[in-house]
C-alpha cells in the first residue's frame, strides 16, 4: 500500500512518466476504438474491450477473489458500471463521428460535471473558485462548440460522456473506502461484459474480427486498463493540479495524430477552448489544495 511518506519519496518525474504513459493509453484507446468501428457495432466494440480485459485481469484473479467474495458495496458497483458502460458508449460513438481534438478537448469538462455531481450526492460544497472554473468552463465549451456556426449534435455525446465519467469518479471515490482500486477495475470488465453482450443481442449483429482486427482488439484492452492504472499511479506520486497541464497535451497530441492518419483539420477554436476548460480547472485545484501539498510542491 503507499503511504504518504513513499509520495513523497518518489521523484516528480517518475510522476511525470506515469501521466504521458496515461496520455499514450487513452490516444491508443481513441484509435483502436475508431478503426474497429469501422465495421463493427459499438456494442461490439465494447464487448472486445471487456473481454480482453478479463483475459488480463485473471492474471491478478488470485489476489483479489477474497475481497470480491465479500460483496461489499456490490449495488454501488453495479450503479457505477452502468453509468460507466453508457458513457463508454458515448464516447466511442463521438470517437467514429467527430475529429479526435474536438472529442479530447470536450472532455476537458470532466472535472465541472465531478464537482456538481460531488455536490448533490455526497454535499461536498462548491467553493467560489470551483464555480468560478465553472463558469469560465462554459464559456470553453461554448468557444468548441461555436453556436454561431451551427451546432453539432454529436458533440452532446461528448459533453453526456463527460458527465457519465464524472458520476463514475464520484462513485469510485465512494468505492475505494471500501474496496481496492483492482476490485473496482474486476468488477468493471466483469460487468461490463455482459452488459454490452446483451445490448448486441437486441440491437446489433457480430461481425466475425479479422486478422487485421486482432491488434487493434488487444490495444484497445490493453489501453482501457493501463489508462485507470497509469493514471492513478501518476497521483500517487503528484498532485491532480500538476497532472491536469499534462493531461492537456492530449488535445495538441492527438489533433497531430488526426491529422497525419486521418486528414482531420482543427481550427483554432478547439485549442482556445480547450484552454480556457483545462487552465479553468487547473487554477481551480491549485487554490482549493492544501497548504502543506503546496508547500511539498515548491519545494519539489
Amino acid at each position: 500500500m503507499t503511504t504518504p511518506a513513499t509520495k513523497k519519496a518518489a521523484p516528480l518525474w517518475v510522476g511525470v512518466l506515469w501521466m504521458l504513459a496515461c496520455l499514450v493509453s487513452f490516444i491508443a484507446m481513441a484509435l483502436a476504438s475508431r478503426e474497429l468501428a469501422q465495421h463493427m457495432s459499438i456494442m461490439q466494440v465494447l464487448l472486445l474491450r471487456s473481454a480482453v480485459g478479463i483475459v488480463i485481469m485473471l492474471a491478478v484473479a488470485h489476489r483479489v477473489l477474497p475481497e470480491m467474495c465479500k460483496g461489499i458495496d456490490l449495488h454501488l458497483h453495479v450503479l457505477r458500471n452502468l453509468v460507466h458502460f453508457s458513457a463508454q458508449y458515448c464516447w466511442t460513438l463521438a470517437v467514429v463521428l467527430l475529429p479526435l481534438a474536438y472529442v479530447f478537448a470536450l472532455e476537458f469538462t470532466m472535472p465541472i460535471w465531478v464537482a456538481l455531481i460531488a455536490a448533490l450526492w455526497l454535499g461536498e460544497r462548491i467553493t467560489r473558485v470551483r464555480f468560478m472554473a465553472m463558469l469560465v468552463s462554459f464559456a470553453g465549451v461554448l468557444i468548441i462548440l461555436r453556436p454561431d456556426a451551427g451546432l453539432n449534435a454529436a458533440a452532446f455525446l461528448v459533453l453526456a460522456a463527460a458527465a457519465g465519467y464524472g458520476a463514475s469518479a464520484v462513485f469510485v471515490k465512494r468505492l475505494t473506502a471500501t474496496c481496492s482500486p483492482a476490485v473496482i477495475v474486476m468488477w468493471m470488465v466483469l460487468m461490463q461484459c455482459p452488459m454490452a453482450a446483451l445490448m448486441m443481442w437486441f440491437t446489433t449483429d457480430w461481425v466475425v474480427p479479422s486478422w487485421l482486427d486482432a491488434p487493434w482488439i488487444v490495444v484497445l484492452g490493453v489501453a482501457t486498463l493501463c489508462a485507470h492504472y497509469t493514471m492513478a499511479r501518476a497521483l500517487q506520486i503528484m498532485d491532480a493540479s500538476l497532472a491536469i497541464p499534462i493531461d492537456f497535451l492530449r488535445v495538441p497530441l492527438v489533433a497531430v495524430i488526426g491529422w497525419l492518419y486521418y486528414g482531420e483539420t482543427i481550427g483554432a477554436a478547439v485549442f482556445v477552448g480547450a484552454a480556457l476548460i483545462a487552465g479553468a480547472n487547473f487554477f481551480a485545484m491549485r487554490a482549493e489544495r492544501p497548504p502543506h501539498t503546496r508547500r511539498r510542491e515548491t519545494q519539489a
